[in-house]
């Protein structure tokens, strides 16, 4: 179970605005969505923006977290795993205090090359409330300049007989980023994927392939989520074909994203209620 984090301090408020504006980038109808409900699971994630002023983003446009990334002569980032703990509901329409901190920096520097490993905690607590409805520590990797290089291995990996097809497009990412404030160029911007990361198009959000997941078990399988570990173990691109699965029994669940070629783009471990 992941520790409260002390650090940095922001109150904010769950609109209705913002709920009903996630409904419509997912398809479904806003009108539905009312004050008082309880904010699906995994819909928090605007909750976690930074108010980063433009001059100060990074070259990369990354905003930021609400703690400072540590300047550590890496320039190319990449979020590499994610923790939640959905401990209560967040009523929408409820004021939220969300609390940042930035963990210790471990650095590598072997064959690969110098990195460094950077996790940040948010706990975010309903008003009037003792303890925290959600806690998310995001893990990401700093690297040194380069370009993505795809890596030599087989297109096929064993994949679950079924699972949900979506093509994210670059609407999707665009709303996705927009409602999370997030202006990472690798998302946004083609030329900077392609010419100066090495991508072959723009890299679907993380943060939006879990919303996918959590989505797809939301509804299509009428499951609660309690707790979700995941990592991001290889890129996704705008405009291809994901498939989403999830398996298992009992209270744990077993959540993956699949490329288009087959391989594992996010893996993850749940637990339901």
């Amino acid at each position: 179970m992941a520790a409260r984090p002390e650090g940095a301090t922001r109150l904010d408020t769950c609109t209705l605005s913002m709920a009903r504006r996630i409904a419509a980038m997912l398809d479904l109808d806003p009108a539905g969505i009312r004050t008082g409900d309880s904010l699906p699971r995994g819909w928090h994630f605007p909750l976690l923006a930074a108010d980063t002023r433009r001059g100060a983003l990074r070259a990369d446009g990354f905003p930021g977290l609400g703690v400072p990334m540590p300047d550590l002569g890496l320039p190319r980032l990449l979020l590499a795993a994610r923790s939640v703990e959905y401990r209560d509901d967040i009523p929408i329409g409820a004021a939220v205090k969300r609390v940042s901190a930035a963990g210790e920096v471990a650095r590598k520097d072997d064959a690969r090359g110098p990195r460094a490993v950077v996790t940040i905690t948010h706990a975010l607590t309903v008003d009037q409330a003792d303890e925290p409805a959600l806690i998310e520590t995001q893990t990401y990797m700093l690297l040194r300049a380069g370009r993505y290089a795809a890596p030599d291995r087989p297109g096929t990996s064993p994949m679950e007989t079924g699972g949900l097809k979506v093509v994210p497009d670059d609407t999707l990412l665009f709303q996705f980023s927009a409602l999370g404030f997030n202006s990472h160029r690798i998302h946004l911007d083609r030329a900077w994927a392609r010419e100066v990361e090495g991508f072959p198009d723009l890299v679907v959000n993380g943060g939006l392939t879990t919303l996918l997941l959590t989505e797809h078990a939301r509804r299509d399988l009428g499951l609660t989520l309690c707790s979700l570990r995941l990592k991001y173990t290889a890129p996704l691109f705008a405009g291809r074909l994901l498939t989403l699965a999830v398996s298992g029994e009992g209270t744990t669940r077993r959540l993956r994203a699949y490329d288009d070629t087959g391989v594992v783009a996010v893996d993850a471990e749940g637990t339901v209620a």
